[in-house]
């Protein structure tokens, strides 16, 4: 019985352990407890300092509504007309060589304002700031209308050839 209470009483100390580790983690405005799905991750310049009347900034990815996917599209054809000499004609390998996720911050008049990356392959560091020179020569963009200034997210796929398809007019992948 002695045994019990004493194996109980370690169960009960480490129960509560566990409980009071796990308030510190939830604790409001801790970066732990914002950085759930879809928030986006700060960084010490996006905070305020403390006793400060700033605002901190922060970068919001526009919600992919049928208005933003269709922007992602007039944008992809604007950069295929700029670069038709690059554009991998058909369907692309299954291995690609390089998969990026960009993110495109244009103000309202379709002028890009920062290229950003939100997904770059390890093995393949060059491929990232090429497609950010790429995207940055060919603004502005299209106005987006209504849209206003906004950041879209679109996929690159990078064939080692130098060659590329851009998700939103990807004529997908063969199988072999």
């Amino acid at each position: 019985m002695k045994a019990l209470t004493r194996t109980g009483g370690r169960f009960a100390l480490l129960l509560a352990a566990l409980a009071l580790s796990a308030c510190s983690l939830l604790k409001p405005g801790d970066k732990a407890a914002d950085s759930g799905p879809g928030a986006s991750p700060t960084s010490p310049t996006d905070e305020a300092a403390p006793g400060s009347r700033d605002i901190p900034t922060v970068r919001l990815i526009t919600a992919q509504t049928p208005a933003v996917r269709a922007y992602r599209k007039i944008g992809a054809r604007h950069i295929y007309n700029k670069y038709a000499d690059r554009i991998y004609k058909g369907k692309i390998p299954p291995l690609v060589y390089a998969v990026v996720v960009v993110e495109t911050d244009l103000d309202a008049n379709g002028k890009v304002m920062n290229v950003t990356f939100s997904r770059t392959p390890s093995h393949a560091p060059e491929v990232a700031p090429m497609i950010a020179e790429l995207i940055k020569a060919t603004s502005p963009l299209p106005s987006p209308g209504r849209l206003g200034g906004h950041t879209y997210v679109d996929t690159w796929l990078w064939d080692k050839s130098g060659k590329f398809q851009i998700d939103s007019l990807t004529l997908g992948q063969r199988s072999r």
